[in-house]
């Protein structure tokens, strides 16, 4: 996709950081952004920012470990915009702790919005898409920990592992329909995620909070619109892999080293 100009682009949790940035680095290529979240004060502070630009910008409440709330988001597109070219399934939420102590409640909310999110998404757009037969691109929003597990990050890495896994088969399903996929994997970058349990639902809180550490990440933490615009850059040149750290480099060599190492001592 060379050009945004005219596009309709859908970012989940675009109320802060990377979606925000998203959101707003769509607008100004001339995009008409929907921003989905649960943060609506925060949608506010988006639309009136792209808006004050002369943008073109609609906000949702959305959850979207929830399908039928993903449905009426969709609804609410394609009745104001018509068309989506661009899909971001980019919210998330992280939670710390070593998988002896993880509670099913800490499995279902981060499966809910981690990879449910992810797949909601999939599941209400794409069809649409499809039948626009226009050039569309989908970025689902994955992390470094979906590629090198990181102790005291387990419920985070399944979830991340798997819209990783997600979105390499998604690329290879919908080439033949002119939808490019992106799969973006940061390590640090300057959001709220550590803050994600503002957002988590009642009855998915835990009765007896489970205390853990968040776990400090390897490397600089980057401004949400750096990579925003790396994003943008992969949408342009129909890339799949969005890594946005260079620090990422040898954790991913020492990782395929170790299974070629035991590829090769299995050899007869």
């Amino acid at each position: 996709m060379e050009s945004l100009q005219g596009r309709v682009g859908v970012v989940t949790g675009g109320a802060s950081g990377i979606g925000r940035a998203l959101a707003e680095a769509l607008a100004r290529e001339g995009a008409k952004v929907v921003v989905a979240d649960l943060d609506e004060a925060g949608m506010a502070g988006v639309l009136a920012g792209i808006r004050g630009r002369g943008g073109e910008a609609l906000a949702v409440r959305t959850d979207v470990g929830d399908l039928a709330s993903v449905r009426a988001l969709a609804d609410r597109v394609f009745e104001a915009f018509g068309r989506v070219h661009v899909l971001c399934n980019n919210a998330g939420v992280a939670l710390w702790g070593g998988l002896e102590a993880a509670t099913h409640r800490d499995w279902q909310w981060a499966l809910a919005v981690n990879l449910w999110g992810v797949i909601h998404g999939l599941e209400v757009f794409l069809p649409r898409m499809i039948a626009q037969k226009e050039p569309g691109h989908v970025v689902n929003t994955a992390s470094m920990a979906g590629l090198v597990a990181t102790g005291g990050l387990g419920i985070y890495n399944t979830t991340k592992y798997a819209v990783v896994g997600l979105s390499e088969t998604l690329a290879k399903d919908l080439k033949p329909y002119g939808i490019g996929v992106s799969v973006l994997c940061p390590m640090g970058v300057q959001t709220r995620i550590r803050e994600s349990e503002r957002n988590r639902p009642a009855h998915l809180r835990n009765e007896v909070p489970v205390p853990a550490e968040p776990v400090e990440l390897m490397g600089r933490s980057l401004a949400p619109e750096t990579v925003a615009q790396m994003v943008l850059a992969a949408i342009r040149a129909g890339e799949l892999y969005v890594i946005t750290h260079d620090e990422g480099l040898e954790p991913l060599r020492r990782r395929f080293e170790r299974m070629e190492r035991s590829i090769r001592a299995r050899k007869p």
